[in-house]
C-alpha cells in the first residue's frame, strides 16, 4: 500500500520543488531521498500529510545537497525559500510537469524517455521495450538527458506532440505491463483535452477510451491472456465505447488526421463488432494503410500484416509480414498466427514455441507456450 501512495505522490512532490527552483536532476535526487526515507519510517509513524512530509522532507534533503556547492549568498536565499511544514496545497501538479519535462532543450525521444522515467514511474527496460532498444542504450539516453537539463530552471514548456507521445505510452505500459498507469493516463489526457483543442488529445482519448473498454475481458480469472476473438464481449464497457467513438467522430470531422485519431479508427471498428466474424478488415486495412503514411513504424506494418491476413486470407498476410525485419518483437507471434491460418499446424506450433521464448512478460509467453501445446495436440 505504501508503494501505490508513494508513486501517486511522486509527480505532485517533484512538481513543487521545481516550481520553487530546483533544477530537474536536484530535485529528483531529492525526492527519491525522502522516498527511501518514507519506506523507512511510514510503516511505524505513518504522516497525516503525507504530500507535505514528502515535500518537507525532499527540500531539506535538496538543500543539504545545494549547501555544498553553492555560494554563501545563495544557500541563504534557498534557505528563507524553504517551505514551512504542514499541509501541502491540495493541486494536481502531474500534468503541468509532464509539459515541464517535455523541455525544448531536450530532443523530443529525449524528453518522452525522461518524462516516462521520472515522472510515469516506469523502468528503464520497460522503457527500453517500448522503443525497441537495448536498455543499455536507453540507460544511456535517460542519463544524457538529465546532463542536458542539469541545472535548468524548468520554465519553458514542451510542446503537446510531446507530451501525447509520453502519456500513450504510459498508458500503454499501464495496459499490458507491470504497472497499472492506464486509469492515470486517461485522468490525465481528460485534463489535456479539457484545457485545450486540438484533434489528436480527442484522437488519443478516443483511442484509450476504446481499448480500456476491453480491459476486463483481456485476461481470464487465472490471469491468463484471452485474444481479442475470444473475449466476451457482453462485458465490453458500452459507455466507454459510445464515448469514445463520439470523441473520435468529433475530431475526425475537422479533417486534421494524425496517428491516434487513425489508432483510434480501428480500435472503433473492432468496438463496433458483434462477433469477431463481423469484424471489417477491409476497413482496418485502409486505416493501417492511413497510419503507416502518418508513422511508417515498423510495429503499425505488423499488424497491418495480421489485418491483411483477415481481409484477403492467410498467405496475403504472410506475403505482407515478409518484407519486415524478422527480429521486430512478436513477429514470430503473428508468423505463427498466419501460419495456422494457412492449415501449416506443424510450421505454426514450432512459431509459437520459438515466439514465447521472445515474450517480454510472463502472460504471454504463457499464452504463446499453450498455443503451440493446442497445435502438437491437435496434430498428434
Amino acid at each position: 500500500m505504501t508503494g501505490a501512495l508513494l508513486r501517486g505522490l511522486t509527480p505532485g512532490v517533484l512538481g513543487v520543488l521545481v516550481r520553487r527552483g530546483a533544477p530537474f536532476a536536484a530535485a529528483e535526487d531529492a525526492v527519491q531521498d525522502a522516498l527511501v526515507e518514507a519506506l523507512r519510517t511510514w510503516p511505524d509513524d505513518p504522516p497525516r500529510d503525507p504530500k507535505g512530509w514528502l515535500v518537507t522532507v525532499a527540500w531539506r534533503r535538496f538543500l543539504d545537497a545545494t549547501r555544498a556547492e553553492a555560494a554563501r549568498r545563495r544557500r541563504e536565499d534557498l534557505v528563507d525559500e524553504e517551505p514551512a511544514p504542514g499541509p501541502a496545497p491540495a493541486v494536481d501538479d502531474t500534468l503541468q510537469l509532464y509539459f515541464l519535462c517535455a523541455h525544448p532543450s531536450l530532443t523530443p525521444s529525449s524528453a518522452v524517455a525522461l518524462t516516462l522515467r521520472a515522472v510515469g514511474g516506469l523502468t528503464t527496460r520497460q522503457i527500453a521495450q517500448a522503443y525497441l532498444v537495448p536498455e543499455a542504450t536507453m540507460a544511456q539516453r535517460i542519463s544524457r538527458a538529465k546532463r542536458t537539463v542539469s541545472g535548468v530552471r524548468f520554465d519553458q514548456p514542451g510542446d503537446v506532440a510531446t507530451v501525447l507521445r509520453v502519456l500513450y505510452l504510459v498508458f500503454n505500459e499501464g495496459y499490458s505491463g507491470d504497472v497499472d498507469l492506464a486509469a492515470e493516463a486517461i485522468r490525465l489526457i481528460r485534463q489535456l483535452a479539457a484545457s485545450i483543442d486540438h484533434p489528436e488529445v480527442a484522437g488519443l482519448l478516443a483511442l484509450m477510451l476504446l481499448h480500456h473498454a476491453r480491459r476486463a475481458t483481456r485476461t481470464a480469472p487465472d490471469g491468463s491472456l484471452v485474444p481479442l476473438a475470444d473475449q466476451d464481449r457482453t462485458r465490453w464497457d458500452t459507455a466507454a465505447i459510445t464515448e469514445g467513438v463520439g470523441v473520435l467522430q468529433a475530431a475526425l470531422a475537422r479533417d486534421r488526421l494524425g496517428e491516434f485519431q487513425a489508432q483510434a479508427a480501428i480500435a472503433a471498428l473492432h468496438a463496433d463488432a458483434p462477433t469477431p466474424e463481423e469484424t471489417d478488415w477491409v476497413q482496418i486495412v485502409e486505416w493501417y494503410d492511413e497510419l503507416t503514411r502518418l508513422t511508417d513504424n515498423p510495429v503499425v506494418r505488423l499488424n497491418r500484416a495480421v489485418a491483411v491476413g483477415e481481409a484477403d486470407g492467410p498467405r496475403a498476410g504472410l506475403a505482407a509480414l515478409s518484407t519486415l525485419d524478422a527480429s521486430l518483437p512478436r513477429h514470430t507471434a503473428v508468423a505463427a498466427h498466419l501460419h495456422e491460418r494457412d492449415g501449416d499446424l506443424d510450421t505454426a506450433a514450432r512459431l509459437y514455441a520459438e515466439a514465447a521464448q521472445k515474450a517480454p512478460n510472463l502472460a504471454e509467453r504463457d499464452h504463446l507456450t499453450r498455443q503451440a501445446a493446442r497445435l502438437n495436440t491437435r496434430h498428434h
